[in-house]
Order: C-alpha cells, then structure tokens, then sequence
C-alpha cells in the first residue's frame, strides 16, 4: 500500500494546505513566528507519518514516528489557538481547523 492511501496521511495533507490557505491572511508581522509555526508544524504531521510509514516493519521507530507526529499536531493547535486572539482567524475558523486536527478516528485508519 501506497503512503497517499492511507485516510491518515490524506487528512494531514488537505489539513496541511488549509492551515496555508488560511495563513497568508495573517499579519506580515507574524512572517517569521507565527505564520512560519503553523504552516510548518501542519506540514511537520504528513512528513512524519511518511516516514514513520515507510518504517513501520520496526515498530518502535514506527511508534516514536507517531509520538513526533502528535507532537507536531500539538503544535499546531496551539498555533491554531494563539490566531485567534490576535484576530487572523475567527471563531469559526478556529474550531473548524481544530476539529480537523483532532479527528482521532481517522488518525489510526490504515
């Protein structure tokens, strides 16, 4: 089975390139911090379930894979959670783009 088959892999992507799309709306203030954060713990979540993909016939680097992955997940929502206050996102955005990333059900769907 190809990586891109997996319902996990695919969702960390399209939340990936949503996480972009929403961020070129952000302040050019928040270029190098905030906005470079989200866009690279969101990208982080795909790259590492990759790789932890292509190990998994070694199970505890498969399972360190998915602990950095839910790591950078983390990351990402708290990134998530810091633009709403600073008013680049609204309420809507923000609990849409959490929803997405805490879809646990989908998270282990290989």
């Amino acid at each position: 089975m190809d990586f891109k088959a997996l319902i996990a892999c695919q969702k960390a992507f399209d939340l990936a390139v949503e996480v972009y799309e929403v961020s070129k709306t952000f302040s050019k203030a928040e270029c190098y911090s905030l906005t470079y954060q989200i866009r690279r713990s969101s990208r982080s979540v795909f790259a590492i379930l990759v790789e932890g993909y292509r190990k998994r016939v070694y199970q505890k680097h498969f399972i360190t894979k998915l602990l950095n992955t839910d790591m950078e997940n983390c990351k990402s929502q708290v990134s998530i959670d810091f633009a709403l206050p600073c008013k680049y996102i609204n309420d809507e955005s923000q609990l849409a783009l959490l929803e997405k990333s805490l879809d646990e059900e989908s998270c282990w769907a290989m």
